[in-house]
């Protein structure tokens, strides 16, 4: 199966960003199409990690600079905007991919032509988070195994009230229709995602878990200044859509089956010490 092009907007973590490109060599199929969307960001430390890593990497990497930052919406929309109606995997600077982990969010956000959006499991991925709901947890000691026993799950694609920036598989065609994000009224990845997640769930089509894969992350995304309020304004109904969300916790078994996956195939590591 051929993938879509990763897009990783640069940030100014040079050591996470260091981090996530080894990840991104080691758990993704060489040859994969690689988009480092720099506006203006790195510093010398990151540019230094950045041209290090384009010369080994056995990935089909591109990287661009802007001159002049233009704000991280602004800019990850013109990327956004470049490719197209291609179907696209944006990854956070600071997320750590696990091995397969493109492949199988690709393969969950083209099982059902309805899907707009496909986010992966993830230490600090709020609805999408593991072990427990909203909660951020240090990354697993052992990613591999991790990514292991979730793609021993069988994918349902769940509805997510939005999609989760930490790392997430967008339809292009959906994306075109619902406009593109909202550069006007949005500074954060965070905000402009769940904002077009309502736009594309409006005209009917859905933003799901993809439960077979997971992308680590050392903390939370969040919303700039203000940007929590601007969503309400917009989207009335969504402060109430979180709380329902998070007080019944639909994904409460999909995560217990994770869970219960993860023991078996590590059943000498009692669960609780990795996290508590």
């Amino acid at each position: 199966m051929s993938l879509p092009v990763i897009v990783l907007p640069v940030g100014t973590d040079d050591v996470a960003l260091d981090a996530c490109l080894a990840a991104l060599d080691a758990g993704t199929p060489a040859g994969t199409p690689v988009w480092l969307a720099d506006d203006a960001q790195a510093g010398p430390r990151g540019q230094a990690v950045i041209q290090r890593w384009l010369a080994a990497t056995p990935l089909q990497a591109e990287y661009s600079r802007r001159a002049q930052p233009v704000g991280a919406v602004a800019h990850l929309d013109q990327v956004l905007a470049a490719c197209g109606e291609a179907d696209v995997l944006v990854l956070a600077p600071d997320a750590v991919p696990t091995p397969g982990w493109a492949n199988r969010l690709a393969a969950c956000g083209r099982q059902d032509a309805a899907i707009a959006t496909a986010t992966p499991w993830c230490n600090a991925g709020q609805t999408a988070s593991w072990p427990r709901l909203g909660e951020v947890f240090p990354l697993p000691a052992d990613l591999d195994a991790l990514a292991q026993a979730a793609a021993r799950l069988a994918p349902t694609l769940p509805e997510l009230p939005a999609a989760v920036d930490h790392a997430v598989w967008i339809n292009g065609r959906a994306r075109q229709r619902a406009g593109g994000l909202d550069m006007a009224t949005f500074d954060s990845w965070y905000a402009a995602l769940i904002d077009l997640s309502l736009r594309l769930a409006g005209l009917g089509w859905r933003n799901v878990l993809c439960e077979t894969a997971f992308v680590g992350r050392s903390g939370e995304g969040g919303p700039a200044e203000g940007e929590l309020e601007r969503l309400a304004t917009r989207w009335p109904a969504w402060q109430a859509r979180i709380a329902t969300f998070l007080m019944h916790d639909p994904l409460h078994p999909l995560r217990a089956n994770l869970t219960a996956a993860l023991a078996a195939s590590n059943s000498d590591t009692p669960q609780r010490a990795l996290f508590d």
